[in-house]
């Protein structure tokens, strides 16, 4: 873990190699500034879209879900750069968020991997909705409630029947699907290259809070 001291200086544009935690940190407190109404707006000028276009160095992959009002650079108040974002509705896993994944810290050496939900979820709603009436939904809509269906089956066997409970868990179950899922993602965590966070987002209040951690990570610092 590092030492919290070693941070004061640390910026998404510093240059320098972040840790997991370091990366979490510049992540947690931008949000903090978002929930206060005192976002900072970095790295969004001409002069940062301009150092960027020979190269990009982000310190942090979110895997996000696509809602509109989840857009992981305002509510983590950084810029351009900063992040490496992939989304799907719900989180859900293919081939390509593999790949997009593996990319990220085998070729970009990011050190931390967010898995983002957020409340009233609409594909984990539609999954829930699905579980109940035993209905699918048309289309290749269906794809992605039936990738979503086993944190629904997970969570009710803990007792949790709500969406948002359900949002928490299937945060936390694709969490641990990327390390079954992809050799490449489990060996940057096993060897402390990188870490996995999971995290819920409220849409009322704007705060992104930790529900699962993989790697190197003290669940002390985290929240």
């Amino acid at each position: 873990m590092t030492d919290r001291t070693d941070l004061t200086a640390a910026t998404p544009s510093a240059g320098a190699p972040l840790t997991p935690y370091a990366s979490w940190e510049l992540l947690r407190d931008g949000n903090a500034r978002f929930v206060n109404g005192t976002s900072n707006h970095p790295n969004q000028d001409a002069a940062r879209r301009a150092s960027l276009a020979q190269g990009q160095h982000p310190t942090a992959v979110i895997f996000g879900c696509s809602d509109s009002r989840l857009a992981a650079e305002i509510i983590f108040d950084v810029g351009l750069g900063d992040m490496f974002v992939v989304r799907t509705a719900g989180q859900v896993i293919d081939d390509a968020v593999l790949g997009s994944l593996e990319y990220s810290v085998d070729v970009l050496d990011i050190p931390l991997i967010v898995v983002l939900g957020h409340d009233n979820c609409g594909a984990v709603t539609a999954a829930v909705e699905s579980y109940v009436s035993g209905e699918m939904p048309p289309g290749f809509i269906r794809s992605l409630v039936e990738r979503i269906i086993p944190s629904v089956i997970s969570a009710r066997r803990a007792g949790v029947k709500d969406v948002n409970g359900t949002v928490a868990e299937n945060v936390r179950q694709i969490s641990s699907r990327l390390m079954e899922s992809s050799m490449s993602v489990a060996k940057a965590v096993n060897e402390g290259r990188t870490a996995i966070i999971g995290v819920t987002y409220s849409l009322d209040n704007g705060t992104a809070n930790p529900v699962r951690i993989i790697g190197d990570l003290d669940p002390d610092d985290v929240g």
